[in-house]
């Protein structure tokens, strides 16, 4: 006897949606990084005190960037499923929804700082013009005792050389060191917190590169992050 199901039910509707959604965090660490980014930015939302257009604003570009992850989800978890063997248009059907994300990335990036830049550079201008008023050469030191301290962070711990493995990442000390530099020797509101911005993007993009090839943890590359970050401002706060 066959028995005949009706539509899914309002409920049932809702309870798959979100099995999908905790599917796609469990299993994509892209989502996951999105979800993370998106709590730090409503979290500096709250703090910062943007306008109410501006937190629609905000979200709209965070719901945009997790949409095309879960779309670009489904399509490869399609793909996949239709071929069983290499297939040019299955891959540019897959390379398509990837840059949909790209996309949707980019243009939150800048909507978050179109927003953030008004609100974050008059303030930090007044806390980083005390530790800036100092001689650049300050930061050639910074960057030197940086690398001394992850090379006997490394010699303490045991792991990896100085240039590759073990803790903490060198590389990406020496790149967080070089973004902290920089924010304290620019002068000015806007041209500081773009050029900080410019340099923070590229030390993510440097400690990125570490995690990928697999040569550091996302453990060891946070802690060089910030080992290099808190050195140099060390420096600039005791020798400024």
């Amino acid at each position: 006897m066959i028995v005949r199901r009706g539509p899914p039910s309002v409920f049932d509707s809702f309870n798959y949606a979100t099995e999908g959604i905790v599917h796609v965090l469990r299993t994509q660490r892209n989502m996951r990084i999105h979800v993370f980014a998106a709590v730090v930015v409503l979290v500096a939302a709250v703090v910062l005190g943007v306008s109410r257009l501006e937190l629609i604003v905000l979200l709209l570009a965070i719901g945009f960037v997790l949409i095309a992850e879960m779309v670009n989800t489904a399509v490869e978890g399609a793909v996949d499923v239709s071929t069983t063997s290499f297939d040019p248009n299955a891959k540019l059907a897959k390379d398509i929804a990837a840059g949909s994300v790209l996309i949707a990335t980019l243009t939150a990036v800048a909507v978050g700082y179109l927003v953030f830049s008004a609100k974050i550079a008059d303030p930090s201008t007044r806390l980083l013009d005390r530790l800036s008023n100092a001689p650049a050469s300050l930061t050639l030191i910074a960057l030197v005792l940086t690398t001394i301290v992850v090379i006997a962070s490394k010699a303490l711990t045991g792991s990896g050389t100085p240039l590759r493995g073990g803790l903490p990442s060198g590389h990406a000390g020496i790149a967080f060191a070089g973004w902290m530099a920089i924010t304290l020797l620019i002068d000015g509101g806007s041209e500081r917190f773009f050029a900080s911005t410019v340099a923070l993007i590229l030390a993510l993009l440097v400690a990125q590169t570490r995690i990928e090839s697999g040569v550091h943890s996302t453990l060891e590359v946070a802690y060089g992050g910030l080992l290099g970050s808190l050195v140099t401002l060390v420096v600039f706060q005791v020798l400024a």
